[in-house]
């Protein structure tokens, strides 16, 4: 090769390096530091990340075209359940054969005993500021959604003016209608369900009444259910009327395709849970997880996600729901669970162990 040559191929080498950074240099959202490009360069080189999650695809499905349209990089995309998710993480880092890049689950205490055990990566995101303080645990864990937790009912069997509007109304609802609900009535087993635990303990740490809505449940016959899915199906049918403390993002896009089924918030008490997302310590693809995490939180990619029906944290967020359009549908009473070390109260192996032994108490099992 002639230096003529050579000084061509030098200069050919040196634009296309200059037209790759430039292109990655566009990819940077407006607000991020400058030395996000390496980020985003080293993420590219990882070229795959790694999801455990208890999400289905169906609904992430929009957030993880997007991703991997903006970026290049292919999804590795595991739906293991709440558990199984948990399970998998503590497992593999066990035996040093770390696989997972990201968690994202709806068993807020779950996730949160992955941080305090020490099995996530701390990562201060640039999209912190745009989400909600609550939303986010010292910067390793973060609440990437906002989903109330609610009722859904047979519209055949039950009208919307004799549904209760409080919680405390809920009860008295039982307790009145006993012989027509006898045997109707479900909701989620917490042995069984990391989601169903969390809302029924989010509810015992919040409302000194809760005992007496499991015993109401439990005198009406409630069967218990490993899925927000196998309720609803026994809900369509007429198996059950009512379903109760089921996941009320799941409900609302259930409603507008099945014409027999209703979806109901108490409006003076409507809790709302979050997908949490944390990146794991020794993640085989670092960078990867990063760039998915901020991708996630940001508004486009919160966007994407509550077109897929999870309601955004954020308040920018026009398509679906977003958090203030979410209390408006909800009656004004939504509370989110706040990713903090409160719902880890439950998690205490004691109390885990006297919850549900009152829980079987109250249904009479």
């Amino acid at each position: 090769m002639n230096t003529t040559t050579l000084r061509s191929f030098a200069a050919a080498t040196a634009l296309l390096g200059w037209a790759s950074s430039a292109a990655i240099a566009q990819d940077i959202p407006a607000g991020y530091p400058a030395d996000y490009a390496a980020v985003i360069e080293a993420a590219k080189k990882e070229g795959t990340v790694s999801i455990y999650t208890s999400t289905d695809a169906a609904q992430s499905q929009k957030l993880q075209d997007g991703f991997t349209a903006k970026y290049g990089i292919k999804i590795a995309y595991n739906d293991l359940g709440t558990n199984g998710a948990y399970n998998q993480v503590i497992s593999e880092a066990a035996a040093s054969q770390v696989t997972a890049d990201v968690v994202w689950s709806s068993a807020m205490d779950l996730q949160m005993t992955l941080v305090k055990e020490g099995y996530a990566a701390e990562y201060a995101s640039p999209e912190a500021a745009n989400i909600p303080a609550w939303a986010n645990y010292q910067n390793i864990l973060y609440g990437t959604t906002v989903e109330p937790i609610g009722v859904i009912y047979n519209t055949k069997a039950l009208t919307e003016d004799k549904l209760p509007k409080t919680y405390a109304d809920l009860i008295t609802f039982l307790k009145d209608n006993k012989a027509e609900l006898q045997g109707k009535v479900a909701t989620f087993d917490p042995e069984k369900s990391g989601s169903g635990f969390l809302h029924h303990s989010n509810d015992a740490r919040n409302r000194s009444d809760f005992w007496d809505l499991a015993k109401a449940m439990g005198d009406d016959g409630a069967k218990i259910y490993s899925s927000s899915g196998g309720m609803k199906e026994t809900v369509v049918s007429g198996e059950n009327v009512i379903a109760i403390n089921i996941i009320g993002s799941y409900a609302l896009d259930w409603v507008k395709e099945s014409p027999n089924l209703g979806v109901h918030f108490s409006s003076d008490y409507t809790p709302a849970f979050s997908r949490l997302a944390l990146a794991t310590k020794d993640a085989p693809h670092p960078n990867a997880a990063k760039l998915f995490i901020d991708f996630m939180l940001s508004k486009e990619g919160q966007s994407l996600l509550a077109e897929g029906g999870l309601p955004s944290v954020r308040e920018d967020v026009t398509a679906g729901l977003n958090i203030k359009t979410l209390n408006e549908r909800v009656g004004g009473g939504l509370k989110p669970i706040a990713v903090d070390d409160g719902v880890l109260e439950y998690m205490d192996q004691m109390k885990r162990v006297q919850f549900m032994n009152d829980w079987k108490a109250a249904l009479g099992r």
